[in-house]
C-alpha cells in the first residue's frame, strides 16, 4: 500500500469538494436546515491559532454530523476587518490598516482552507469591504431615523495607549482590554446607541435561549435590573431638588445624608461659597480616577460636604449633601440617599465623617445597635407610622404615601448604559453623518453610500479622529441645501460590524438590501453559534440589540421572538503562562 501524503490526499479531495461545490449552501434550503456559526476572526495576527482551530474544527464535526442525518448546511467563514484589533496589529508592523488587514486576510484564508472544513467560500465576506460597510453604514441610518442613535457630550473611557474612547464592555478591571493600560475619563461629543429602551426585552428574551447559564447569568448582571422608587428630595433653602433611585424606601427614616456623583450637574448651583474650592479640588481627582476604582469597595471612602442640605420627605429633617467618587452618575440619577444603618457602604462614610446613624429595621423590631449596619429586611422602628411593620410592606406604603404628595413613585433602573459607537480611530467604517450650519445634523441619503474612508490621512493615533486631517474628505455639500457642510470623522466601533454579519452571510453578494428577506426567513435565526464567552456582555449582547431592533423596525421578520442565535456554545479560553491566548498580547 502506498504511503499516506496527506499534503497530497488532502489537496486533492479539498479540490474536488470545491469544485463541485459540495459545502455550498441552497438558497432555499425549506424547513430541514442548519445554520451553523463561527465567531468570525479578527485578522490581526500572523495567523489561526490554537484557539481558533479548537472552535472550527468543533463547528465542523457539527455541521457534517447534521448533514449526514439530511440537513441542509450554511456554514460560513468571514473575517472581522475593521477596528482596533486590526489597527493596532497594523501599527505595530508599520503597515497601512488595509494593506497589512488584506495580507492577514489572505494568510487566514489560507490556513482555514487547510482545515478541509465545509466552509461555504462563496460566501466569504469582510467587513473593511466598501461593500459591506455600506450596509453598516445603513445600519446605523436605520437606528438614526427610529431615534436609537443619537449624539452627546458625556464623560467616556479614554485609553491613552489606543488613543480613543472605550465602550464600558470594553473596559475590563479598569483597563483598556486590548493593550492593559489604564483608562481614565474624559468629555467628549459621542456617538451612541440606545440600547437601554431594549433593557426588558433582552432580560425576558434570556429565558428563551439554550445558551450556557453561565452567559446568561452575565448578560442579567449587565443589565442589572433593579426595581425601587424615586424619591424627592427638595434642596432648603433653594428651588431645587434631587430625585434619589433606591430599592430600599423601607428605610427613609434612617437617611441622615445625601451623596452625589462627582458629575452630578447640580453640584456647582447647590454648592456654597465656602465650599466652592474643596468641591473643586475633589471633582478634578475624582475624574482622573477608574470607575472600578472609584467602586472598590476595599478603600477608604473619600467626600467633600457641599455646604448644602435636602429635606427628607418623611419627616423635614434636613440632611447635608456630600459629594463622593463611590457614586457614579451613570447609575439611578447620579446620587444616592444613604442611610448608615442599614448599609455597609455608607455605614463606613457615616463612620469617617461623623455623620449620624440611626436604626430603623432590626430582626424584630427592637433596637440593637450591635448588629448594625443591619442589611436585610426586618421589622420597622423609628420610622414614624411604620413602626412595627414587616419592612418589605414598608417599602410599598411608604412610595405609595410619598407618591399622593408627588414626592416619590415607583420605579425601574438598569445598570445597563448606552452603547457608545464613537471611535477616534482611522480603521472603521465612517459615520454616515453630515453637519450643516443652516440645517444641522443631516443624515446622508441612503442613495449616497457608502462613504469611503480616505487615503490620503495619517493614520496613527494622536488624540483626534484621523479623518479630519482629510480636507477631500471632512468638506462636502449638504444634501438638504446644498450649502458649504462638513462630515462627522469619528468611526465606528468594529462591534457594529459584527452585530449583523450572521444577517449578511445569508445573502453576501446582494447590492440592493443589506440581504434579501427570503434568504433571512430560509436560514435565520441561527442554529448553532460557537465561540468565546468573554464576548457575553459585548457582542453578544449587541448582536441581540440589533436584530431586535430591526425586528421592531420591520426589517427583519424571520420569527416572532426576533432572537439571532438560537443555541449558543461556549468553548472556553486557552491560556499560555497563566495569560488568555490573545494575538494583542503576542503569546499566540
Amino acid at each position: 500500500m502506498e504511503k499516506y501524503n496527506p499534503q497530497k490526499i488532502e489537496k486533492k479531495w479539498q479540490e474536488r469538494w470545491e469544485k463541485s461545490g459540495a459545502h455550498q449552501a441552497k438558497q432555499n434550503p425549506g424547513a430541514n436546515k442548519f445554520y451553523c456559526l463561527d465567531f468570525f476572526p479578527y485578522p490581526s495576527g500572523e495567523g489561526l491559532h490554537v484557539g481558533h482551530w479548537r472552535g472550527y474544527v468543533l463547528s465542523d464535526i457539527i455541521a457534517r454530523y447534521q448533514k449526514l442525518h439530511g440537513k441542509e448546511i450554511l456554514h460560513p467563514m468571514g473575517y472581522d476587518a475593521f477596528g482596533l484589533p486590526a489597527e493596532n496589529a497594523a501599527i505595530k508592523a508599520n503597515s497601512h490598516p488595509k494593506i497589512f488587514t488584506d495580507k492577514a486576510i489572505n494568510r487566514f484564508r489560507q490556513q482555514l482552507r487547510q482545515i478541509g472544513a465545509m466552509y461555504d467560500w462563496s460566501r466569504e465576506i469582510n467587513s473593511s469591504d466598501p461593500q459591506y460597510y455600506r450596509w453598516t453604514q445603513w445600519l446605523f441610518l436605520q437606528l438614526y431615523k427610529a431615534g436609537l442613535a443619537y449624539r452627546k457630550k458625556a464623560p467616556v473611557n479614554w485609553c491613552p495607549t489606543c488613543q480613543t474612547v472605550l465602550a464600558n464592555e470594553q473596559v475590563v478591571a479598569g483597563e483598556c482590554e486590548r493593550c492593559g493600560t489604564k483608562v481614565i475619563k474624559k468629555e467628549l461629543t459621542q456617538w451612541f446607541f440606545q440600547i437601554t429602551k431594549y433593557a426588558e426585552k433582552l432580560l425576558d428574551n434570556l429565558d428563551r435561549l439554550d445558551w450556557p447559564e453561565r452567559t446568561k447569568t452575565l448578560q442579567r448582571h449587565w443589565i442589572g435590573k433593579s426595581e425601587g422608587a424615586i424619591i424627592k428630595f427638595s434642596v432648603f433653602n433653594s428651588q431645587f431638588s434631587i430625585d434619589v433611585f433606591t430599592t430600599r424606601p423601607d428605610t427613609l427614616y434612617g437617611a441622615t445624608f445625601i451623596v452625589l456623583a462627582p458629575e452630578h450637574p447640580l453640584i456647582e448651583r447647590i454648592t456654597t461659597p465656602k465650599n466652592m474650592n474643596a468641591v473643586a479640588d475633589y471633582i478634578k481627582k475624582a475624574r482622573q480616577e477608574s470607575e472600578l476604582f472609584r467602586t472598590t469597595v476595599e478603600r477608604e471612602k473619600t467626600g467633600v460636604f457641599t455646604g448644602a442640605y435636602a429635606i427628607n420627605p418623611v419627616n423635614n429633617s434636613r440632611i447635608p449633601i456630600w459629594i463622593a467618587d463611590y457614586v457614579l452618575m451613570h447609575y439611578g440619577s447620579g446620587a444616592v440617599m444613604c442611610v448608615p444603618g442599614h448599609d455597609e457602604r455608607d455605614f463606613e462614610f457615616a463612620q469617617k465623617f461623623k455623620l449620624p446613624i440611626i436604626q430603623v429595621i432590626s430582626p424584630d423590631g427592637r433596637p440593637n445597635e450591635k448588629i448594625l449596619p443591619y442589611v436585610d429586611p426586618g421589622i420597622n422602628l423609628h420610622s414614624g407610622p411604620y413602626d412595627g411593620q414587616p419592612s418589605e410592606e414598608v417599602k410599598k406604603k411608604i412610595t405609595e404615601d410619598l407618591k399622593k404628595k408627588a414626592k416619590a413613585d415607583f420605579a425601574t433602573n438598569y445598570r445597563l448604559r448606552d452603547w457608545l459607537i464613537s471611535r477616534q480611530r482611522y480603521w472603521g467604517a465612517p459615520i454616515p453623518i453630515i453637519y450643516c450650519q443652516k440645517c444641522g445634523e443631516v443624515p446622508v441619503p441612503e442613495k449616497d453610500l457608502p462613504i469611503l474612508l480616505p487615503d490620503d490621512v495619517e493614520f496613527k493615533p494622536k488624540g483626534e479622529s484621523p479623518l479630519k486631517k482629510s480636507k477631500k474628505f471632512r468638506e462636502t455639500t449638504c444634501p438638504r441645501c446644498g450649502g458649504q457642510a462638513i462630515r462627522e470623522t469619528d468611526t465606528m466601533d468594529t462591534f457594529v460590524d459584527s452585530s449583523w454579519y450572521f444577517l449578511r452571510f445569508t445573502d453576501p453578494r446582494n447590492s440592493r438590501e443589506f440581504a434579501d428577506q427570503k434568504a433571512i426567513n430560509a436560514w435565520m435565526p441561527v442554529d448553532l453559534y460557537i465561540g468565546g464567552i468573554e464576548h457575553a456582555t459585548m457582542h453578544l449582547l449587541y448582536a441581540r440589540f440589533v436584530s431586535l431592533a430591526l425586528h421592531d423596525l420591520h426589517l427583519l421578520n424571520f420569527d416572532k421572538l426576533g432572537e439571532p442565535f438560537k443555541k449558543l456554545y461556549n468553548i472556553g479560553l486557552i491560556y499560555l503562562h497563566g495569560a488568555k491566548m490573545s494575538k494583542s498580547k503576542g503569546n499566540v
